[in-house]
């Protein structure tokens, strides 16, 4: 068995806190009659885990095959406590459901979810129309305890249920000419009052980007679920992109489209506001917003005399990315 020095972005299973369910890990290993034997990322501790014992009878039968063998990697900087499950799902942004931080955890049940198709395209061998099952059921599902940062300066610890981007981008052979990766959310103004809003910015549908390197990464991951359940709808079901050393509004939610490209796309936030949401959008305390500070952050959840400030990390945390910006100018290039 090989040993690995954790880097600095590891935890230990034992310094985690969670939500009731999460907890519940204990009780299953304990009741587990044998665990499934996994290989840990490089530098990452990792623990074997099962959810049968709490993954509701309604979840599509793949997800509770898939749930019951989940692998968990710990890649959470050490000592922090796990954002409860209701503020993680009831505090975000997803605009196409409204503005305010509770209109996706309100009106994101209209979004039908099943069937459920992402098209795949561009510089690849095999382009092709796949169901969520279809991306989902080669992969071992991984839980990877994440921090979330958003650019608005607040943040959670989530833990997240998916499998890597790149196990999926090798199945589709990228050609050559693959230099970026694009995805697109879904888009149906019947189910999203935030579409239809005569007072949207955006130039529907939600578009992001990544390099292909940072595609390929293996902390970036395409999940399924969270909290050991299948994702909620306002939190991207049923296929979201997590890249966790980027703000937020790169990891998007409810993907139909994956495009792989020559050329840098052309982002959603990226084309509303240049001037504040660049392309590559990494955490970094030293390059501000134009309105206010990214030093700091108020981790979730927190109130007005527990307000819960923390100094941002560059990278979110996360120094094993910085290899991929060697000789680039973050500050331009933010």
């Amino acid at each position: 068995m090989l040993i690995h020095t954790p880097p600095s972005s590891a935890c230990r299973e034992h310094e985690v806190t969670s939500e009731a369910v999460y907890l519940s890990r204990r009780r299953l290993l304990a009741a587990a009659g044998g665990l499934v034997a996994t290989v840990a990322l490089p530098g990452h501790a990792q623990a074997g885990s099962t959810y049968s014992d709490v993954v509701p009878a309604q979840l599509p039968a793949w997800f509770s095959e898939k749930i019951s063998a989940a692998r968990w990697q710990a890649v959470t900087p050490g000592n922090e406590s796990v954002t409860p499950f209701k503020d993680a799902t009831h505090y975000n942004n997803f605009y196409e459901f409204g503005t305010n931080k509770g209109d996706p955890a309100r009106y994101a049940e209209k979004m039908r979810i099943e069937p459920w198709a992402v098209r795949i395209e561009g510089e690849v061998a095999r382009p092709g129309i796949y169901s969520v099952e279809d991306l989902a059921k080669p992969h071992g599902l991984e839980e990877r305890i994440y921090r979330l940062r958003c650019v608005e300066a607040w943040s959670m610890v989530i833990p997240w249920l998916g499998f890597p981007l790149a196990d999926l981008l090798r199945r589709v052979e990228p050609t050559s000419k693959a230099k970026y990766v694009s995805f697109e959310t879904r888009l149906a103004p019947d189910e999203m009052a935030g579409v239809r809003s005569g007072f949207s910015l955006i130039d529907w549908p939600y578009v992001e980007g990544l390099r292909l390197d940072e595609a390929m990464h293996p902390l970036t991951i395409l999940a399924v679920g969270m909290y050991g359940r299948v994702l909620p709808h306002q939190n991207g079901a049923p296929l979201r992109l997590v890249v966790p050393w980027k703000y937020g509004f790169k990891s998007i939610k409810s993907i139909v489209r994956i495009s792989l490209v020559s050329e840098q796309p052309r982002t959603t936030w990226e084309s509303i506001a240049p001037e504040e949401y660049g392309f590559y959008s990494n955490v970094n305390p030293e390059v501000d917003h134009p309105r206010w500070s990214q030093a700091h952050e108020r981790r979730l959840p927190s109130g007005l005399f527990s307000p819960n400030i923390v100094p941002t990390r560059m990278f979110n945390g996360y120094d094993e990315v910085a290899s991929l910006y060697t000789g680039l100018d973050l500050r331009k290039y933010y």
